[in-house]
């Protein structure tokens, strides 16, 4: 529970900027730099990757280990992870010319420098939040989490809302000079930079012991286990951000208009992945419990009901999302409201992309890392081709369909070769009746909001579609539910 709530307070704290800069950037210049925000991040997922390449999978895979020294665990992956960062960001900021005029930055060659920091510390806060998870102290991880996206929320808000108030007040000061000389993208990446420092000091307990200690034999063995975790991680990457990429250099138009194109698109992804929330959490609280779970004989069973209750918790958040579109439209500012067809598809993609991050257990337990690699290369393929030939023809439309596209391949794979290496005796049926269901619930609320204008006659048939879902999910799961210690009185 303290994972789960305190990774979706977070994820919904940090998905509140999304409101708080498009209503702000509602016009064509901010969404100009709203879609060089987009690029430059997706630019910052990618270089993240490769800073951390795996090693708090590793951390997690050895740590539970009980031959396996802690603390010269904790030291080896903090050392390598410190090196190798001040490595990589001295490149970085070397190249920040050349890599600023890719981006188009407008001369800001500064912000290269801040972003190459912003990747740093937070690579360097991964092993000790990975160290307060394996230690079972969720409420710190919690807090610190959670309190660093209230930072960030107030530095942006001051930022970006209030700062321009000050500056047209009183124009001639130092302070107005100062601002007057970077963008929104520089006000943002400020903004990252203040809670990530936040973050790295309130963690001071967990990273305060570090000293240059390095166990070279320990450290081959996780470097063995955690390279494909590198590929795996591009592969997700490609996935994931590749589109916000592509969109600018692939649709036709001069490039305001295509960089407006990418601020539309990611401001509608930007409410799509509201599922995420709950994947993220899953994950949080899920990847050091399959762990654990694995050598108990009764595992298997334990991650089939894990499943199925996954995926009823997904298609509720899908429904939820996609039923209610008429209020969620206001999440974003007015001009980006253009892309909202969109969010079905990537809802259903990321529906897809929630099951095989469940159905992923089978090759972190076995050791065959490999394999995940060569799924994700797959749905990383996919992802390329479709958004390559398709862009130039139907723009941000071929990005959401090649998303959803690559993770729906990226899980029947995973569950074809699970089976192989690790059967797990999944409820397919009862499953593929979910999804059906959520299918056809969300098929009859286009029908109504196609033939009605009325946004409370949709967000009424909504309602009910609702509850029709949460009585299926009832009258299958009464005897489970009975159960539970705090939902059981009520379903008795």
């Amino acid at each position: 529970m303290w994972y789960g709530v305190s990774n979706i307070a977070a994820k919904l704290l940090n998905q509140l900027l999304t409101p708080i800069i498009t209503y702000i950037l509602n016009n064509p210049s901010g969404m100009v730099d709203y879609g060089n925000y987009t690029m430059l991040y997706a630019g910052i997922s990618f270089i993240n990757i490769v800073y951390t390449y795996g090693l708090e999978t590793a951390y997690f895979r050895f740590a539970a280990r009980k031959e396996e020294d802690k603390e010269a665990l904790f030291q080896t992956t903090f050392t390598s992870l410190l090196i190798t960062t001040i490595l990589l960001s001295t490149l970085l900021i070397s190249l920040r010319e050349p890599i600023s005029n890719y981006i188009d930055l407008g001369g800001h060659t500064e912000y290269i420098t801040w972003a190459v920091l912003v990747i740093a510390i937070e690579t360097l806060t991964v092993i000790p939040f990975a160290r307060l998870r394996q230690e079972g102290r969720p409420r710190k991880y919690a807090f610190v989490k959670v309190m660093g996206i209230v930072v960030n929320m107030l530095l942006t808000i001051y930022l970006i809302a209030v700062c321009p108030g000050q500056v047209a007040a009183h124009p001639d000061t130092a302070f107005a000079q100062w601002y007057k000389s970077y963008t929104p993208v520089g006000f943002l990446l400020m903004a990252n930079l203040g809670q990530l420092v936040f973050t790295f000091l309130m963690l001071y307990r967990e990273w305060g012991s570090f000293r240059f200690r390095f166990d070279a034999a320990l450290w081959k063995k996780l470097l063995a286990y955690c390279w494909p975790m590198l590929i795996v991680g591009m592969g997700g990457m490609v996935n994931e951000t590749i589109d916000r990429l592509m969109l600018p250099r692939l649709t036709p138009g001069t490039p305001d208009e295509q960089k407006i194109a990418v601020a539309i698109y990611s401001a509608n992804y930007k409410i799509a992945i509201f599922i995420s929330l709950f994947i993220q959490a899953f994950r949080m609280s899920a990847e050091p419990f399959f762990f654990n779970q694995a050598a108990d004989r009764t595992a298997t069973t334990t991650y089939a009901r894990v499943m199925k209750w996954f995926v009823i918790t997904l298609c509720f958040a899908f429904l939820f999302t996609a039923l209610y579109i008429d209020i969620w439209q206001y999440f974003i500012g007015s001009q980006y409201r253009s892309g909202l067809p969109v969010i079905p598809i990537l809802l259903a993609a990321n529906v897809a992309l929630g099951v095989y991050y469940n159905l992923a257990v089978w090759y972190k337990v076995t050791d065959r890392m490999h394999m995940g690699m060569l799924i994700t290369l797959a749905g990383a393929a996919i992802t390329l081709v479709i958004n390559y030939t398709l862009i130039p023809v139907y723009g941000m439309y071929a990005c959401a369909w090649a998303t959803l596209a690559a993770y729906t391949s990226m899980m029947l794979l995973s569950w074809l070769l699970g089976q192989k290496y690790f059967p797990v005796p999944y409820p397919l049926r009862r499953l593929g009746r979910y999804a059906l269901a959520t299918a056809i619930l969300f098929a009859v609320q286009q029908v109504v909001m196609r033939y009605t204008a009325s946004s409370i006659l949709h967000i009424a048939s909504a309602t009910v579609l609702m509850g029709l879902f949460g009585l299926i999910v009832l009258r299958s799961e009464r005897e489970e539910l009975k159960a539970l210690p705090l939902i059981g009185k009520w379903v008795k």
